[in-house]
């Protein structure tokens, strides 16, 4: 297998809102925020080339899909398909795309499977080749949000998929699509059934990549104390995220950040004090075998 970064469309957003209830004198000193309070961050998605002869997309970041107005709203920063580009430039087209797992179904997530906004065109699946994988717990939450986060979906999105026919949803460790290299987790302090891929060397190994989503969005919030105002149960989110920062500093596990500006992927390390923290950073990854 060999293992691709590729950075889709980027954004701004609001600092506080990123960082929840640590002061803004802490996290600014993490990522600067701009003149509105608003940080740099990725959408970052991850292309494992070759799992068991196929090319399996991790997320596809937020896309090009909202009309300019919104783009505008929510510090989307390129004017282009960024993914697509991405892809294009290792020499992979939307054909080549065997599978796309989405961790959950938040527009920064999953707005990269729709085809960029034109005026008066409805939206439009994007990979006519794939396999869509969602949690089957996360599907619900995504066919009825909660007032809380209802403006975090995209209403259209659950029935375009449907209709594609090539739909799984994905309940327990593994997928019928994938396999046993492929072992998903669960968290529900984001938003009820986020899944979280592992992708293993071989079946039930370790030294793997953890697709870390928005349970830890990057290195920052390795800090298992710093959590996101969007997150629907922060105190559940940190128990769950100290359980995986377990799991994956004894496994040999690396943390892959869609999220983070600067760092792609990272080892977990722990400190005397038990503090977790992110080692090796790594801003890319061009085709880093596994």
């Amino acid at each position: 297998m060999k293992l691709w970064s590729l950075q889709g469309n980027s954004q701004k957003l609001d600092g506080g809102a990123m960082f929840g209830n640590a002061p803004r004198a802490l996290w600014s000193q993490w990522l600067a925020p701009d003149e509105q309070n608003r940080i740099p961050l990725a959408c970052r998605c991850l292309l494992v080339e070759d799992l068991d002869g196929r090319n399996v997309l991790f997320e596809t970041g937020i896309g090009m899909f909202f009309e300019p107005k919104l783009r505008e709203r929510y510090g989307v920063q390129e004017d282009r398909h960024m993914l697509l580009d991405a892809l294009a430039e290792h020499g992979f087209g939307e054909d080549n795309i065997d599978a796309v797992v989405l961790s959950h179904l938040h527009f920064d997530h999953a707005g990269g499977l729709l085809a960029a906004w034109q005026p008066g065109a409805p939206p439009r699946l994007l990979f006519p080749r794939a396999t869509y994988l969602v949690g089957a717990e996360h599907w619900q939450r995504a066919l009825k949000p909660h007032p809380r986060d209802r403006a975090s979906f995209i209403p259209e999105l659950p029935a375009l998929l449907e209709a594609s026919g090539r739909l799984e949803r994905v309940r327990g460790a593994h997928s019928a699509t994938l396999g046993p290299r492929v072992r998903f987790h669960y968290s529900d302090g984001h938003t009820p059934g986020l899944m979280l891929a592992e992708i293993q060397p071989a079946p039930d190994a370790g030294g793997g990549v953890l697709f870390c989503a928005d349970l830890i969005p990057g290195t920052p919030w390795v800090h298992v104390p710093i959590t996101m105002g969007y997150d629907r149960f922060p105190e559940r989110l940190i128990e769950e995220k100290q359980a995986l920062l377990d799991a994956a500093l004894a496994r040999g596990v690396r943390l892959f950040f869609t999220h983070d500006p600067e760092v792609a992927m990272a080892a977990v390390t722990r400190d005397v004090r038990g503090r977790y923290g992110a080692a090796q950073p790594q801003p890319a990854l061009t085709g880093q075998a596994l």
